[in-house]
């Protein structure tokens, strides 16, 4: 039976900002499905705390009280985002938004080319930074057309700039976003296909950067403070409840390349 309450899946949800999206779309009324790979008791525990949100807004009603859900997915195999999708969709009935938050990079020294050339680090790096964007697209798009929904993919600022943690990542998250125009203009007017792309994020992630390093970026910044992950939650979230925009890729760096 189709829930007559919103469906958000969210790619890569366990932990960081797709972690904190999820619970932003629990909080503001959404049924949540996320995505892990490998770390299931940390899903668990993002599950909970989405739970628990969601408990939250719903208190005081006596309808729809089907808890949300985690589904192990590896994003890098289409076989398995095909899967996810099927599974998804049969929690409710229904998927209104999804958040595509998979990606890799591999560390490399930015100043030497010889250090950029591998192909396993390309082959990877198009695998999760761009397929699996298309993949998931191409297997919920049935489903997203039934209620006029939302797709929005993290790309990163090393899209934007032409650098970031390696070449083979920036020339990636570069054709994903360029790939996000191709992709709106595919699945047009039922379904929104929009990116946005993060400076620097103080996750889990970030944490190989020295104190120095961050001060640093941050002192390049113009509104001097980092982007946080709620205000990307943010900015996801009002992307897949606006209906004028589609292809667009929201910059969000704090002022940094200005």
């Amino acid at each position: 039976m189709e829930s007559a309450i919103p469906v958000a899946l969210v790619t890569a949800g366990s932990a960081g900002l797709g972690a904190a999206t999820a619970l932003h779309f629990a909080r503001n009324g959404y049924h949540v499905i996320i995505n892990y790979c490998n770390n299931e008791a940390r899903a668990e525990s993002t599950l909970a705390a989405v739970n628990a949100a969601w408990d939250e807004v719903r208190r005081g009603t006596s309808y729809d009280t089907k808890k949300n859900a985690i589904i192990r997915a590896d994003l890098e195999q289409r076989h398995d985002v095909e899967r996810l999708v099927r599974e998804a969709y049969a929690v409710y009935g229904r998927l209104d938004v999804i958040f595509s938050n998979g990606g890799w990079t591999q560390f490399r020294d930015t100043e030497r080319l010889c250090d950029n050339g591998f192909d396993a680090d390309w082959d990877r790096a198009f695998t999760a930074n761009v397929k699996s964007h298309m993949w998931l697209l191409h297997a919920a798009e049935a489903y997203l057309a039934e209620h006029d929904g939302a797709f929005i993919t993290t790309a990163s600022m090393a899209g934007v700039c032409g650098m970031g943690s390696s070449l083979a990542y920036s020339a990636a998250k570069a054709a994903q976003i360029h790939m996000v125009k191709g992709l709106a203009a595919m699945v047009a007017p039922r379904i929104r296909v929009n990116s946005v792309s993060p400076g620097l994020l103080e996750t889990e992630w970030a944490e190989r950067f020295s104190a120095q390093q961050k001060a640093e970026l941050l002192n390049k910044t113009k509104l001097k403070r980092f982007v946080t992950v709620v205000d990307v939650a943010e900015q996801v979230l009002a992307l897949s409840r606006n209906r004028g925009m589609t292809g667009v890729n929201v910059v969000m760096d704090a002022g940094m390349f200005l």
